[in-house]
């Protein structure tokens, strides 16, 4: 794998960015030189940008006034070299800082702005217009709440109609959680420095970073590894991480049993489509053999629909549920290479899930098999089973199934998924706009892209089939798991952004969202 690859995946807390950050200038680099360097690559990018969205959703052009938000330490120190570029190339600059004492090199730089007669106020009532702010308060490690002056003053600074470009991290945000320290930047771009921050991956922050991009300034691997060895790894899945994860391309000589076989057990008579979405994502996902256990009531509409699969039409309870796996004569549990179950069970299916929990084969866990599963206790259920378990819930499902996990890191869904994953042994994928996927060894995945068109009644149950079919040929083909799991939700959520970009984010039903997973595979390149 190469260099930029690697760093592309690399997610950090601020403790680790602090450490290599150490090394880095404990090897013999000049801090003076490192922040020319990336301040020089911040002012070239904000050069490159032709327009750029204002805080009202249109777009706007690039004018030529520029004013730059200064705080005391070298992130204030990078926005005043970005300052002075800017300035040398013709921009009109002006300089916000409300502070008194800076570090000593942040200080050089102000007073150098100063001797080229660049602006610099310190009450925000005397700003002058500006077509584009950038923001460099405060960077990367902030762990106090912002108060006054400085909170008001970004507040203020958040209700003007300019676009707005953080250094790093926008100025308030907590670098780990994400959490709003009293107040923040709302940014409209930011350019994260180095390696992705955790901060970048929580629900809480995404209205506030804005458009994130990594500015690579040339880290060395081998003090990245250094820092990270002895860590459970935090990793972003990419494009070339996912295409390479799929079992592509198949070899020459193969048949279908080779490539899978996946029994999804879904359905109620109250919840029909429940098990059409889920049967339909599992058909895109290529897997060799498709079962599909529902009620009897709901076996001709699943044909119509899928005629692909064999259909087991099952006994069923008075309300519509599933009541008892009847499989096929001379199959059980065994013949598959995994189970999905959930989607539209209804909690009357409570002994089905309760067998497939009891049952040695890959299982993931979805809608109401996990609602039964929390009726159980999760923990101590999971703790008892000797196969693979993948459970995907919501927050909403993530609180009943863990609680006291929930409470602990209502802060940190990060952490939240990772210790779940640590004490119940199943590899948990927690939902939502930035999805976290943990395994039991506390290794984490994130997809750091997605879409609110995604936030559709259904969209879960097509995850689900399309996890489950590329779970059942990871099977057969020793892919591990918590990586099939990472590169089904990526190209969920890819097919979700694309279909959002010919639809708009209103267009995008979980029916529609299964016409463009193999879009994905045709449409995405990578960098």
């Amino acid at each position: 794998m190469q260099r930029q690859e690697k760093i592309s995946q690399v997610i950090v807390t601020a403790g680790q960015m602090r450490d290599i950050e150490d090394r880095i200038f404990a090897a013999g680099m000049p801090v003076v030189a490192l922040m020319e360097k990336v301040a020089g690559l911040v002012a070239r990018r904000i050069q490159e940008i032709p327009s750029i969205p204002c805080k009202k959703g249109l777009l706007q052009t690039v004018g030529s006034r520029v004013g730059i938000l200064v705080g005391p330490g070298h992130n204030g120190g990078d926005a005043l070299v970005v300052a002075r570029e800017l300035h040398f190339r013709g921009y009109e600059v002006w300089i916000y800082s409300p502070f008194s004492k800076f570090k000593e090199l942040t200080s050089q730089h102000l007073q150098y702005a100063q001797s080229l007669g660049i602006p610099i106020y310190q009450a925000i009532e005397h700003l002058p217009d500006s077509d584009l702010l950038i923001d460099g308060l405060f960077g990367f490690g902030l762990e106090r709440n912002l108060t006054d002056p400085i909170a008001s003053a970004i507040n203020q600074l958040n209700e003007l109609s300019v676009p707005i470009y953080s250094i790093d991290l926008p100025s308030g945000l907590h670098t780990d959680t994400g959490i709003v320290l009293g107040t923040a930047i709302r940014a409209t771009h930011t350019f994260c420095l180095g390696l992705w921050k955790l901060a970048f991956f929580q629900d809480r922050a995404l209205e506030y970073v804005g458009k994130a991009e990594l500015i690579d300034f040339d880290i060395p691997l081998a003090d990245v590894e250094a820092v990270l060895k002895d860590a459970p790894s935090i990793k972003r899945i990419t494009p070339a991480t996912a295409l390479a994860t799929l079992p592509l391309p198949r070899p020459p000589v193969t048949h279908k049993y080779k490539e899978g076989h996946l029994l999804l057990i879904c359905g109620s008579r109250r919840y029909a489509g429940g098990a059409i979405l889920t049967g339909l994502g599992a058909r895109a996902s290529g897997v060799g053999m498709l079962s599909i256990a529902v009620p009897e009531s709901l076996k001709s509409l699943l044909v119509s629909h899928l005629p692909e699969a064999l259909i087991v039409g099952c006994p069923e309870t008075e309300s519509g549920a599933i009541a008892q796996l009847q499989l096929p004569d001379k199959t059980d549990l065994t013949s598959f290479n995994a189970i999905a179950c959930g989607p539209g069970l209804t909690r009357d299916a409570t002994p089905i899930v309760q067998e497939v929990i009891e049952s040695d084969r890959p299982l993931i866990l979805d809608a109401d098999g996990l609602n039964i599963l929390a009726q159980m206790g999760a923990i101590a259920t999971l703790k008892k089973r000797l196969a693979i378990t993948v459970l995907t819930p919501h927050t909403g499902e993530f609180q009943r199934l863990f609680p006291d996990i929930a409470d602990a890191n209502k802060h940190d869904t990060v952490k939240a998924a990772q210790e779940a994953a640590l004490k119940s042994g199943a590899v948990v994928l927690l939902k939502g706009a930035r999805t976290a996927i943990a395994n039991p060894q506390g290794g984490i995945w994130m997809i750091s892209e997605s879409t609110p068109a995604l936030a559709r009644g259904g969209s879960g149950d097509v995850l689900t089939g399309l996890l489950g079919g590329l779970l059942a040929q990871a099977a057969t083909k020793q892919i591990s798991v918590e990586d099939i799991v990472a590169t089904a939700a990526w190209w969920h959520s890819q097919a979700g952004i694309i279909a959002a970009q010919e639809r708009t984010e209103l267009g995008v039903d979980a029916f529609t969202l299964t016409q463009y997973l193999l879009k994905v595979l045709s449409l995405v390149t990578i960098p």
